[in-house]
Protein backbone atom coordinates (compact mmCIF):
# COMPACT_ATOMS: atom_id res chain seq x y z
CA UNK A 1 0.00 0.00 0.00
CA UNK A 2 0.96 3.34 -0.79
CA UNK A 3 1.19 5.63 1.07
CA UNK A 4 -1.45 9.07 -0.27
CA UNK A 5 0.93 11.56 -1.31
CA UNK A 6 0.22 15.21 -0.32
CA UNK A 7 1.01 18.24 -2.25
CA UNK A 8 4.82 18.87 -2.87
CA UNK A 9 6.55 22.24 -2.01
CA UNK A 10 5.37 25.24 -3.70
CA UNK A 11 7.50 26.06 -7.21
CA UNK A 12 6.37 29.90 -6.37
CA UNK A 13 9.25 32.17 -5.83
CA UNK A 14 7.63 34.58 -3.34
CA UNK A 15 9.21 38.44 -4.24
CA UNK A 16 7.33 40.78 -1.96
CA UNK A 17 8.17 42.60 0.80
CA UNK A 18 8.45 40.64 4.22
CA UNK A 19 6.54 44.05 5.97
CA UNK A 20 3.17 43.81 3.09
CA UNK A 21 3.56 39.58 3.43
CA UNK A 22 3.12 40.06 6.68
CA UNK A 23 0.31 42.28 6.60
CA UNK A 24 -1.56 39.71 4.10
CA UNK A 25 -0.69 36.78 6.40
CA UNK A 26 -2.29 38.67 9.72
CA UNK A 27 -5.15 39.49 7.43
CA UNK A 28 -5.94 36.15 6.56
CA UNK A 29 -5.70 34.97 9.34
CA UNK A 30 -7.90 37.88 11.28
CA UNK A 31 -10.66 37.27 8.53
CA UNK A 32 -11.51 33.60 8.90
CA UNK A 33 -11.56 34.79 13.18
CA UNK A 34 -13.73 37.55 12.36
CA UNK A 35 -16.99 35.92 10.93
CA UNK A 36 -15.98 33.06 13.53
CA UNK A 37 -17.43 35.96 16.08
CA UNK A 38 -20.50 36.76 13.74
CA UNK A 39 -21.44 33.15 13.39
CA UNK A 40 -21.21 33.08 17.43
CA UNK A 41 -23.36 36.15 17.80
CA UNK A 42 -26.29 35.33 14.71
CA UNK A 43 -26.75 31.48 14.90
CA UNK A 44 -29.76 30.08 16.55
CA UNK A 45 -28.48 26.46 17.71
CA UNK A 46 -26.86 26.43 21.07
CA UNK A 47 -24.81 23.36 19.16
CA UNK A 48 -23.54 26.36 17.02
CA UNK A 49 -23.19 29.45 19.48
CA UNK A 50 -22.48 27.46 22.85
CA UNK A 51 -20.85 24.44 21.46
CA UNK A 52 -18.95 26.15 18.45
CA UNK A 53 -19.52 23.05 16.07
CA UNK A 54 -18.41 24.70 12.87
CA UNK A 55 -15.36 25.79 11.18
CA UNK A 56 -14.43 28.56 9.26
CA UNK A 57 -11.06 28.88 6.60
CA UNK A 58 -9.84 30.18 3.18
CA UNK A 59 -8.45 28.01 0.37
CA UNK A 60 -6.58 28.47 -2.81
CA UNK A 61 -8.65 27.83 -5.83
CA UNK A 62 -7.03 24.35 -5.68
CA UNK A 63 -8.46 23.49 -2.81
CA UNK A 64 -5.64 24.26 -0.10
CA UNK A 65 -5.89 25.37 2.89
CA UNK A 66 -4.86 29.06 2.90
CA UNK A 67 -6.15 30.25 7.12
CA UNK A 68 -8.77 28.46 9.14
CA UNK A 69 -10.52 30.56 12.11
CA UNK A 70 -9.05 29.39 16.02
CA UNK A 71 -12.65 28.48 17.25
CA UNK A 72 -13.23 25.34 14.82
CA UNK A 73 -13.41 22.12 15.66
CA UNK A 74 -9.80 20.08 14.33
CA UNK A 75 -12.31 17.75 13.20
CA UNK A 76 -13.00 20.25 10.64
CA UNK A 77 -9.89 22.39 10.07
CA UNK A 78 -7.85 19.64 9.42
CA UNK A 79 -9.31 18.77 5.85
CA UNK A 80 -12.83 19.08 5.50
CA UNK A 81 -12.78 22.64 4.04
CA UNK A 82 -10.70 21.59 0.93
CA UNK A 83 -12.20 18.61 0.57
CA UNK A 84 -15.23 20.07 -0.37
CA UNK A 85 -13.94 22.42 -2.42
CA UNK A 86 -12.01 20.28 -4.51
CA UNK A 87 -15.11 18.20 -4.84
CA UNK A 88 -16.95 21.28 -6.54
CA UNK A 89 -14.25 21.79 -8.81
CA UNK A 90 -14.12 18.38 -9.95
CA UNK A 91 -18.10 18.51 -10.68
CA UNK A 92 -18.29 21.77 -11.76
CA UNK A 93 -14.68 22.89 -13.49
CA UNK A 94 -13.38 26.97 -12.46
CA UNK A 95 -14.80 28.11 -15.90
CA UNK A 96 -18.33 27.30 -14.44
CA UNK A 97 -18.07 28.97 -11.40
CA UNK A 98 -19.31 32.76 -11.51
CA UNK A 99 -19.37 35.81 -8.51
CA UNK A 100 -22.17 35.29 -6.64
CA UNK A 101 -22.31 31.53 -6.22
CA UNK A 102 -22.38 29.93 -3.19
CA UNK A 103 -22.10 25.59 -2.60
CA UNK A 104 -23.41 23.56 -0.62
CA UNK A 105 -21.70 19.76 0.48
CA UNK A 106 -21.92 16.87 2.99
CA UNK A 107 -21.56 13.83 1.08
CA UNK A 108 -20.35 10.77 2.85
CA UNK A 109 -18.38 9.66 -0.16
CA UNK A 110 -16.77 13.04 -0.13
CA UNK A 111 -16.05 14.85 2.93
CA UNK A 112 -16.75 10.89 5.08
CA UNK A 113 -18.11 12.38 8.04
CA UNK A 114 -22.04 12.23 9.27
CA UNK A 115 -24.41 14.35 7.55
CA UNK A 116 -25.30 17.25 9.45
CA UNK A 117 -21.81 18.51 8.60
CA UNK A 118 -22.14 21.02 6.11
CA UNK A 119 -19.31 22.72 4.13
CA UNK A 120 -20.38 25.63 2.92
CA UNK A 121 -18.12 27.36 -0.04
CA UNK A 122 -18.22 30.75 -2.47
CA UNK A 123 -15.80 31.41 -4.60
CA UNK A 124 -13.18 34.53 -4.64
CA UNK A 125 -12.57 36.90 -7.87
CA UNK A 126 -10.60 39.14 -8.62
CA UNK A 127 -12.02 40.50 -12.14
CA UNK A 128 -12.47 36.97 -13.84
CA UNK A 129 -9.50 35.56 -12.03
CA UNK A 130 -10.59 33.07 -9.39
CA UNK A 131 -8.03 33.86 -6.17
CA UNK A 132 -9.79 31.82 -3.19
CA UNK A 133 -12.35 30.26 -1.79
CA UNK A 134 -14.26 31.75 1.95
CA UNK A 135 -15.68 28.40 3.46
CA UNK A 136 -17.49 27.72 7.02
CA UNK A 137 -18.63 24.15 7.87
CA UNK A 138 -21.52 24.37 9.92
CA UNK A 139 -23.19 21.67 12.06
CA UNK A 140 -26.76 21.39 10.48
CA UNK A 141 -29.21 20.50 13.56
CA UNK A 142 -31.40 18.22 11.53
CA UNK A 143 -31.32 16.73 8.15
CA UNK A 144 -33.63 14.05 8.03
CA UNK A 145 -33.07 10.49 8.74
CA UNK A 146 -34.50 7.80 11.18
CA UNK A 147 -33.81 10.07 14.46
CA UNK A 148 -34.33 13.53 15.74
CA UNK A 149 -30.94 15.18 15.51
CA UNK A 150 -30.10 12.89 12.30
CA UNK A 151 -26.60 11.17 14.13
CA UNK A 152 -28.35 7.97 14.91
CA UNK A 153 -26.64 5.28 16.93
CA UNK A 154 -28.60 2.67 15.47
CA UNK A 155 -28.29 2.84 11.49
CA UNK A 156 -26.43 0.63 9.43
CA UNK A 157 -26.42 2.60 5.75
CA UNK A 158 -25.87 6.16 4.82
CA UNK A 159 -29.27 6.43 3.16
CA UNK A 160 -30.89 6.10 6.80
CA UNK A 161 -28.90 9.29 8.00
CA UNK A 162 -30.32 12.07 6.26
CA UNK A 163 -30.37 14.28 3.14
CA UNK A 164 -27.07 14.47 1.16
CA UNK A 165 -25.59 16.99 -1.33
CA UNK A 166 -23.17 16.65 -3.50
CA UNK A 167 -21.54 20.37 -4.17
CA UNK A 168 -24.52 21.39 -5.25
CA UNK A 169 -25.66 25.62 -5.75
CA UNK A 170 -27.23 26.84 -2.72
CA UNK A 171 -26.94 30.75 -4.37
CA UNK A 172 -26.11 31.02 -8.67
CA UNK A 173 -25.00 34.66 -9.46
CA UNK A 174 -26.26 35.80 -6.09
CA UNK A 175 -29.56 34.90 -6.45
CA UNK A 176 -30.85 32.15 -4.23
CA UNK A 177 -31.66 28.80 -5.43
CA UNK A 178 -35.24 28.36 -4.01
CA UNK A 179 -35.95 25.45 -4.86
CA UNK A 180 -32.63 23.84 -2.72
CA UNK A 181 -34.61 25.74 0.28
CA UNK A 182 -37.57 24.09 -0.29
CA UNK A 183 -35.90 20.93 -0.01
CA UNK A 184 -34.03 21.49 2.99
CA UNK A 185 -37.37 22.90 4.51
CA UNK A 186 -38.77 19.75 3.79
CA UNK A 187 -36.22 17.45 4.81
CA UNK A 188 -35.44 18.48 8.78
CA UNK A 189 -37.59 18.73 11.82
CA UNK A 190 -36.19 22.03 13.17
CA UNK A 191 -36.70 24.68 9.91
CA UNK A 192 -36.99 28.14 11.98
CA UNK A 193 -33.48 27.31 14.01
CA UNK A 194 -31.67 25.23 11.11
CA UNK A 195 -32.68 28.10 8.87
CA UNK A 196 -31.65 30.35 11.51
CA UNK A 197 -28.11 28.91 11.30
CA UNK A 198 -27.98 28.36 7.57
CA UNK A 199 -28.43 32.40 7.59
CA UNK A 200 -25.17 32.82 9.81
CA UNK A 201 -23.48 30.29 7.66
CA UNK A 202 -23.85 32.43 4.18
CA UNK A 203 -23.39 35.41 6.30
CA UNK A 204 -20.23 34.24 7.06
CA UNK A 205 -19.42 33.39 3.80
CA UNK A 206 -20.47 36.25 2.25
CA UNK A 207 -18.90 38.53 4.84
CA UNK A 208 -15.84 36.63 4.23
CA UNK A 209 -15.33 36.46 0.39
CA UNK A 210 -15.97 40.51 0.41
CA UNK A 211 -12.96 40.54 2.92
CA UNK A 212 -10.81 38.63 0.86
CA UNK A 213 -11.54 40.89 -2.19
CA UNK A 214 -10.63 43.77 -0.47
CA UNK A 215 -7.57 42.45 0.51
CA UNK A 216 -6.04 41.13 -2.91
CA UNK A 217 -7.70 44.58 -4.49
CA UNK A 218 -5.10 46.51 -2.20
CA UNK A 219 -2.23 44.23 -2.43
CA UNK A 220 -2.60 42.90 -6.15
CA UNK A 221 -3.35 38.91 -6.61
CA UNK A 222 0.42 38.49 -7.31
CA UNK A 223 1.08 40.09 -3.58
CA UNK A 224 -1.40 37.92 -2.78
CA UNK A 225 -0.70 34.60 -4.35
CA UNK A 226 3.27 35.36 -3.03
CA UNK A 227 2.03 36.08 0.61
CA UNK A 228 0.17 32.51 0.24
CA UNK A 229 3.45 30.82 -1.04
CA UNK A 230 5.72 32.27 1.27
CA UNK A 231 3.06 31.30 4.41
CA UNK A 232 3.03 27.50 3.40
CA UNK A 233 6.61 27.32 2.60
CA UNK A 234 7.86 29.11 6.60
CA UNK A 235 5.08 26.67 7.65
CA UNK A 236 6.28 23.59 5.71
CA UNK A 237 10.12 24.75 7.26
CA UNK A 238 8.77 24.44 10.83
CA UNK A 239 7.04 21.59 10.50
CA UNK A 240 10.38 19.68 9.18
CA UNK A 241 12.61 21.24 11.73
CA UNK A 242 10.10 19.53 14.64
CA UNK A 243 10.46 16.76 12.61
CA UNK A 244 13.88 16.30 12.02
CA UNK A 245 14.12 16.27 16.51
CA UNK A 246 12.86 13.20 17.00
CA UNK A 247 15.33 10.31 16.00
CA UNK A 248 14.66 8.13 12.95
CA UNK A 249 12.32 4.93 13.34
CA UNK A 250 9.25 3.23 13.15
CA UNK A 251 7.21 3.58 16.40
CA UNK A 252 4.19 1.41 17.14
CA UNK A 253 1.02 1.55 19.88
CA UNK A 254 -1.66 -1.03 20.52
CA UNK A 255 -4.77 -0.12 21.46
CA UNK A 256 -8.77 -1.08 20.55
CA UNK A 257 -12.07 0.38 20.51
CA UNK A 258 -14.82 -1.52 23.05
CA UNK A 259 -17.20 -2.14 19.95
CA UNK A 260 -19.31 -0.94 17.19
CA UNK A 261 -22.54 -0.57 19.06
CA UNK A 262 -24.00 -2.83 16.95
CA UNK A 263 -21.63 -5.74 17.97
CA UNK A 264 -21.44 -5.75 21.02
CA UNK A 265 -18.52 -6.74 22.85
CA UNK A 266 -16.17 -7.45 19.58
CA UNK A 267 -13.37 -5.39 20.21
CA UNK A 268 -11.75 -3.44 17.61
CA UNK A 269 -8.08 -3.16 17.23
CA UNK A 270 -5.48 0.24 16.48
CA UNK A 271 -1.99 -1.10 15.85
CA UNK A 272 -0.62 2.34 14.85
CA UNK A 273 2.65 2.82 13.25
CA UNK A 274 4.39 6.03 12.67
CA UNK A 275 7.87 6.22 10.93
CA UNK A 276 10.12 8.84 10.97
CA UNK A 277 12.98 9.43 8.67
CA UNK A 278 14.70 12.62 8.26
CA UNK A 279 12.16 15.65 8.22
CA UNK A 280 9.55 13.16 7.03
CA UNK A 281 6.66 11.32 8.99
CA UNK A 282 4.39 8.60 7.68
CA UNK A 283 1.23 7.90 9.64
CA UNK A 284 0.22 3.79 8.80
CA UNK A 285 -3.21 3.15 9.82
CA UNK A 286 -2.98 -0.50 8.01
CA UNK A 287 -3.81 -2.39 11.42
CA UNK A 288 -6.68 -1.05 12.51
CA UNK A 289 -10.42 -2.59 12.07
CA UNK A 290 -11.96 -2.84 9.19
CA UNK A 291 -15.22 -1.39 8.29
CA UNK A 292 -18.10 -1.87 10.93
CA UNK A 293 -21.71 -2.58 10.48
CA UNK A 294 -22.35 0.62 13.13
CA UNK A 295 -22.28 4.60 12.51
CA UNK A 296 -19.00 5.06 13.93
CA UNK A 297 -17.38 4.53 10.24
CA UNK A 298 -15.98 7.50 8.28
CA UNK A 299 -14.40 8.10 5.03
CA UNK A 300 -10.70 8.21 4.02
CA UNK A 301 -10.31 12.14 4.33
CA UNK A 302 -13.21 12.89 7.40
CA UNK A 303 -11.53 9.29 9.51
CA UNK A 304 -7.87 8.52 8.45
CA UNK A 305 -6.70 11.89 7.28
CA UNK A 306 -8.17 13.69 9.80
CA UNK A 307 -6.81 11.56 12.66
CA UNK A 308 -3.57 11.81 11.18
CA UNK A 309 -3.49 15.58 10.60
CA UNK A 310 -4.57 16.08 13.73
CA UNK A 311 -2.05 14.16 15.92
CA UNK A 312 0.68 15.17 13.89
CA UNK A 313 0.02 18.96 14.30
CA UNK A 314 -0.55 18.16 18.04
CA UNK A 315 3.52 16.36 17.94
CA UNK A 316 4.84 19.33 15.13
CA UNK A 317 5.05 22.79 15.57
CA UNK A 318 1.45 22.96 17.32
CA UNK A 319 1.53 26.55 18.10
CA UNK A 320 2.14 27.85 14.36
CA UNK A 321 -1.44 28.37 12.22
CA UNK A 322 -1.75 25.05 10.49
CA UNK A 323 -2.09 25.59 6.58
CA UNK A 324 -1.52 23.49 3.95
CA UNK A 325 2.53 23.91 4.24
CA UNK A 326 1.68 22.59 7.63
CA UNK A 327 1.14 18.83 6.48
CA UNK A 328 3.41 18.70 3.16
CA UNK A 329 6.02 16.13 5.05
CA UNK A 330 3.13 14.30 6.03
CA UNK A 331 2.24 10.91 4.47
CA UNK A 332 -0.60 8.52 5.50
CA UNK A 333 -0.68 5.03 4.40
CA UNK A 334 -4.52 3.11 4.96
CA UNK A 335 -6.11 0.47 2.65
CA UNK A 336 -9.48 1.05 1.47
CA UNK A 337 -12.30 -0.43 3.54
CA UNK A 338 -10.71 0.15 7.47
CA UNK A 339 -13.37 2.07 9.49
CA UNK A 340 -11.04 5.15 8.61
CA UNK A 341 -11.64 4.64 5.15
CA UNK A 342 -15.16 3.34 4.70
CA UNK A 343 -16.38 2.51 1.08
CA UNK A 344 -19.86 4.45 0.06
CA UNK A 345 -22.81 3.62 1.88
CA UNK A 346 -21.15 3.09 5.09
CA UNK A 347 -23.29 4.26 7.79
CA UNK A 348 -21.72 7.47 9.76
CA UNK A 349 -24.12 9.14 11.91
CA UNK A 350 -21.41 8.72 14.82
CA UNK A 351 -18.41 8.82 12.75
CA UNK A 352 -16.37 11.17 15.46
CA UNK A 353 -16.55 9.39 18.56
CA UNK A 354 -13.33 7.13 17.76
CA UNK A 355 -11.27 9.38 16.30
CA UNK A 356 -10.07 11.16 19.67
CA UNK A 357 -8.81 7.61 20.92
CA UNK A 358 -7.36 7.43 17.47
CA UNK A 359 -5.58 10.51 17.82
CA UNK A 360 -4.57 9.59 21.24
CA UNK A 361 -3.24 5.90 20.44
CA UNK A 362 -1.05 7.95 17.25
CA UNK A 363 0.57 10.20 20.04
CA UNK A 364 0.99 7.00 21.99
CA UNK A 365 3.88 5.66 19.96
CA UNK A 366 6.14 8.46 20.30
CA UNK A 367 5.98 8.47 23.59
CA UNK A 368 9.45 6.98 24.44
CA UNK A 369 10.74 8.95 21.53
CA UNK A 370 9.92 12.54 22.66
CA UNK A 371 9.37 11.48 26.77
CA UNK A 372 9.91 15.04 27.23
CA UNK A 373 6.91 15.80 25.16
CA UNK A 374 4.66 13.31 25.60
CA UNK A 375 1.57 12.98 27.41
CA UNK A 376 -0.30 10.04 28.96
CA UNK A 377 -3.83 8.83 27.26
CA UNK A 378 -6.76 11.33 27.42
CA UNK A 379 -10.14 10.64 28.35
CA UNK A 380 -10.46 10.20 24.63
CA UNK A 381 -14.38 10.17 24.21
CA UNK A 382 -17.63 12.00 22.66
CA UNK A 383 -19.43 10.42 25.34
CA UNK A 384 -22.90 11.39 23.83
CA UNK A 385 -25.94 11.05 25.92
CA UNK A 386 -28.24 13.39 23.96
CA UNK A 387 -32.00 13.57 25.10
CA UNK A 388 -34.92 13.97 22.14
CA UNK A 389 -38.51 14.02 22.14
CA UNK A 390 -41.15 16.59 22.54
CA UNK A 391 -41.23 19.89 24.62
CA UNK A 392 -44.41 19.64 26.67
CA UNK A 393 -43.66 23.06 27.27
CA UNK A 394 -44.35 24.45 23.52
CA UNK A 395 -45.48 21.25 21.88
CA UNK A 396 -42.46 21.62 19.52
CA UNK A 397 -39.64 18.90 18.85
CA UNK A 398 -36.51 19.26 21.14
CA UNK A 399 -32.78 17.68 20.61
CA UNK A 400 -30.25 18.46 23.51
CA UNK A 401 -26.97 17.28 21.99
CA UNK A 402 -24.37 16.71 24.70
CA UNK A 403 -21.33 15.35 24.76
CA UNK A 404 -18.50 15.10 27.59
CA UNK A 405 -15.69 16.66 29.40
CA UNK A 406 -13.11 14.50 31.34
CA UNK A 407 -9.54 14.63 32.06
CA UNK A 408 -6.34 15.02 29.66
CA UNK A 409 -3.31 13.22 30.38
CA UNK A 410 -0.25 14.08 32.26
CA UNK A 411 3.05 15.23 30.61
CA UNK A 412 6.56 15.64 31.76
CA UNK A 413 6.57 18.29 35.01
CA UNK A 414 3.09 19.33 34.72
CA UNK A 415 -0.47 17.92 35.82
CA UNK A 416 -2.80 16.74 33.47
CA UNK A 417 -5.80 19.46 32.20
CA UNK A 418 -9.09 18.99 32.27
CA UNK A 419 -11.80 18.53 32.48
CA UNK A 420 -12.12 19.63 28.72
CA UNK A 421 -13.21 17.96 25.52
CA UNK A 422 -11.08 15.69 23.33
CA UNK A 423 -8.64 16.22 21.31
CA UNK A 424 -10.95 15.64 18.25
CA UNK A 425 -12.66 18.92 19.61
CA UNK A 426 -9.81 21.67 20.63
CA UNK A 427 -11.13 23.78 22.75
CA UNK A 428 -14.92 23.60 22.21
CA UNK A 429 -16.69 24.36 25.55
CA UNK A 430 -19.36 22.69 26.66
CA UNK A 431 -23.01 24.16 26.88
CA UNK A 432 -24.07 25.97 30.05
CA UNK A 433 -26.14 24.11 32.46
CA UNK A 434 -28.48 27.05 32.63
CA UNK A 435 -28.62 27.18 28.96
CA UNK A 436 -29.80 23.57 28.75
CA UNK A 437 -32.42 23.71 31.18
CA UNK A 438 -33.47 27.10 29.93
CA UNK A 439 -34.21 25.85 26.43
CA UNK A 440 -35.23 22.16 26.94
CA UNK A 441 -37.11 19.71 29.46
CA UNK A 442 -34.63 18.30 31.51
CA UNK A 443 -32.59 19.49 34.97
CA UNK A 444 -29.12 19.05 35.34
CA UNK A 445 -29.08 18.11 39.40
CA UNK A 446 -25.57 17.74 39.76
CA UNK A 447 -21.49 18.74 37.87
CA UNK A 448 -18.83 17.95 39.87
CA UNK A 449 -15.09 16.87 39.75
CA UNK A 450 -14.95 12.94 39.86
CA UNK A 451 -12.94 12.17 42.59
CA UNK A 452 -10.24 9.65 42.17
CA UNK A 453 -10.76 9.80 38.50
CA UNK A 454 -7.32 11.09 37.29
CA UNK A 455 -4.28 8.49 36.72
CA UNK A 456 -1.93 8.85 40.11
CA UNK A 457 1.46 9.53 39.01
CA UNK A 458 4.37 11.92 40.08
CA UNK A 459 2.60 13.86 37.68
CA UNK A 460 -1.17 12.78 37.73
CA UNK A 461 -3.95 12.91 35.51
CA UNK A 462 -6.41 15.66 34.50
CA UNK A 463 -9.98 14.97 36.08
CA UNK A 464 -13.06 13.89 34.80
CA UNK A 465 -16.97 15.06 36.44
CA UNK A 466 -19.85 13.42 37.72
CA UNK A 467 -23.09 14.75 36.16
CA UNK A 468 -26.55 13.89 37.10
CA UNK A 469 -29.74 15.12 34.67
CA UNK A 470 -33.25 14.85 35.19
CA UNK A 471 -35.85 14.29 32.44
CA UNK A 472 -38.72 16.07 33.07
CA UNK A 473 -40.59 14.71 30.30
CA UNK A 474 -40.65 11.49 28.01
CA UNK A 475 -37.95 11.77 25.55
CA UNK A 476 -35.27 9.08 23.79
CA UNK A 477 -31.76 8.90 25.55
CA UNK A 478 -28.90 8.31 23.10
CA UNK A 479 -25.73 7.14 24.40
CA UNK A 480 -22.43 6.51 22.46
CA UNK A 481 -19.29 5.78 25.13
CA UNK A 482 -16.52 3.73 24.91
CA UNK A 483 -12.89 3.16 26.59
CA UNK A 484 -14.72 1.39 29.17
CA UNK A 485 -11.69 -1.74 28.30
CA UNK A 486 -9.16 0.73 27.34
CA UNK A 487 -9.04 3.64 29.59
CA UNK A 488 -6.58 6.37 29.14
CA UNK A 489 -3.09 5.02 29.88
CA UNK A 490 -0.40 5.82 32.42
CA UNK A 491 3.10 6.52 30.86
CA UNK A 492 6.68 6.10 32.79
CA UNK A 493 4.82 3.84 35.86
CA UNK A 494 2.07 6.70 36.21
CA UNK A 495 -1.48 4.72 36.65
CA UNK A 496 -4.23 4.56 34.15
CA UNK A 497 -7.53 7.08 34.32
CA UNK A 498 -10.90 5.90 35.47
CA UNK A 499 -12.76 4.87 33.09
CA UNK A 500 -16.02 6.03 32.20
CA UNK A 501 -19.28 4.93 33.79
CA UNK A 502 -23.32 5.68 32.85
CA UNK A 503 -26.16 4.66 34.55
CA UNK A 504 -29.73 5.34 33.62
CA UNK A 505 -31.82 5.50 37.25
CA UNK A 506 -35.11 4.68 37.41
CA UNK A 507 -37.44 5.27 40.31
CA UNK A 508 -38.11 2.36 42.38
CA UNK A 509 -35.55 0.45 40.02
CA UNK A 510 -31.71 -0.83 40.05
CA UNK A 511 -29.17 1.12 38.36
CA UNK A 512 -28.88 -0.11 34.73
CA UNK A 513 -25.45 0.06 33.34
CA UNK A 514 -25.37 1.33 29.60
CA UNK A 515 -22.76 2.78 27.17
CA UNK A 516 -24.41 2.73 23.73
CA UNK A 517 -27.84 2.71 22.10
CA UNK A 518 -31.01 4.23 22.40
CA UNK A 519 -33.28 4.13 25.64
CA UNK A 520 -36.58 5.27 26.37
CA UNK A 521 -36.87 7.72 29.62
CA UNK A 522 -40.19 8.89 31.48
CA UNK A 523 -40.45 11.65 33.76
CA UNK A 524 -38.42 11.46 36.22
CA UNK A 525 -36.15 8.62 35.35
CA UNK A 526 -32.24 10.37 35.70
CA UNK A 527 -29.16 9.63 34.05
CA UNK A 528 -26.08 9.79 35.99
CA UNK A 529 -22.81 10.08 33.74
CA UNK A 530 -19.23 9.65 35.20
CA UNK A 531 -16.26 10.95 32.65
CA UNK A 532 -12.95 9.46 32.54
CA UNK A 533 -9.99 11.16 34.10
CA UNK A 534 -6.72 11.16 32.10
CA UNK A 535 -3.60 8.89 32.55
CA UNK A 536 -0.17 9.82 35.17
CA UNK A 537 3.07 10.75 33.87
CA UNK A 538 5.83 8.74 36.28
CA UNK A 539 6.06 6.98 39.88
CA UNK A 540 3.50 8.32 41.64
CA UNK A 541 5.72 7.77 45.06
CA UNK A 542 7.85 10.86 43.75
CA UNK A 543 4.60 13.01 43.63
CA UNK A 544 5.45 16.05 46.17
CA UNK A 545 3.15 15.33 49.13
CA UNK A 546 2.22 18.78 49.33
CA UNK A 547 0.45 18.19 45.78
CA UNK A 548 -1.54 15.03 47.11
CA UNK A 549 -2.47 17.30 50.42
CA UNK A 550 -3.71 19.84 48.23
CA UNK A 551 -5.84 17.92 46.17
CA UNK A 552 -7.73 15.79 49.31
CA UNK A 553 -8.25 19.19 50.49
CA UNK A 554 -9.92 19.97 47.20
CA UNK A 555 -11.85 16.92 46.73
CA UNK A 556 -10.11 15.60 44.33
CA UNK A 557 -8.25 12.37 45.81
CA UNK A 558 -9.48 10.42 48.42
CA UNK A 559 -7.88 10.05 51.69
CA UNK A 560 -7.44 6.23 50.79
CA UNK A 561 -6.17 6.95 46.95
CA UNK A 562 -3.44 9.37 49.07
CA UNK A 563 -2.66 6.45 51.06
CA UNK A 564 -2.72 3.46 48.38
CA UNK A 565 -2.43 5.39 45.20
CA UNK A 566 0.83 8.28 46.48
CA UNK A 567 2.17 6.77 49.67
CA UNK A 568 0.82 9.63 51.99
CA UNK A 569 -0.31 9.01 55.33
CA UNK A 570 -2.40 11.77 56.25
CA UNK A 571 -3.42 12.84 59.63
CA UNK A 572 -7.46 13.47 60.73
CA UNK A 573 -6.58 17.10 60.22
CA UNK A 574 -4.88 16.63 56.59
CA UNK A 575 -1.42 17.04 57.38
CA UNK A 576 1.06 14.46 56.29
CA UNK A 577 2.68 12.30 58.77
CA UNK A 578 6.16 12.03 57.41
CA UNK A 579 7.32 9.00 59.20
CA UNK A 580 4.24 6.78 58.34
CA UNK A 581 4.58 8.11 54.72
CA UNK A 582 8.53 7.23 54.46
CA UNK A 583 7.93 3.77 55.19
CA UNK A 584 4.58 3.24 52.73
CA UNK A 585 7.07 4.32 50.25
CA UNK A 586 9.44 2.45 50.55
CA UNK A 587 7.57 -0.54 51.30
CA UNK A 588 6.04 0.85 47.94
CA UNK A 589 9.24 1.04 46.23
CA UNK A 590 10.28 -2.53 47.04
CA UNK A 591 7.17 -3.95 45.68
CA UNK A 592 7.57 -1.92 42.18
CA UNK A 593 10.83 -0.76 41.68
CA UNK A 594 11.11 1.58 38.63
Amino acid sequence: MQPLQRDSRSSINPRISPITAEIIRHALLAVPNQIDVNITRTAYSPLIYEYKDYAVGITDPEGRLIAQGQGGIPIFMANALGVGVKDGLSIHGRESMAPGDVFVCNHSSVLGQHLNNVVMYSPVFSGAELVAFMCVLVHWIDVGGMVVGSCSVDTTEVAQEGLQFRSIRLWSAGKACSDIYSIIESNTRFPRMLFGDIQAQLSGCLLGREMIEQLVAKYSVEAFRAAVALMWDRSEAAARAAIGRIPDGRYEAHTFLDDDGVDFGRRMPLDIAVIVAGEEMTVDLSGVAKQVKGSINSGKEGGAVTVARIAFKFLVAPEDPPNEGSFRPLHIVVPEGTFLSARAGAAMGLYSTPLPTVIDTITRALVDAVPERAAAGHHGNFGIHSMSGRDPRTGELFVNIASCIGGWGATYGRDGAGPYKTMAHGDTPDVPAEAQEALYPLRIDLVRMRIDSGGAGEFRGGFGIEKLVTALAPCQLKLSFDRTGCPPWGIFGGKDGAPPEVAIERPGKPPEIRFKGTFPLQAGDRVRVKTSGGGGYGNPLKRDPAKVVRDVRLGYVSRQSARKDYGVALDDSGAVLADETARLRSLGELKHPQ
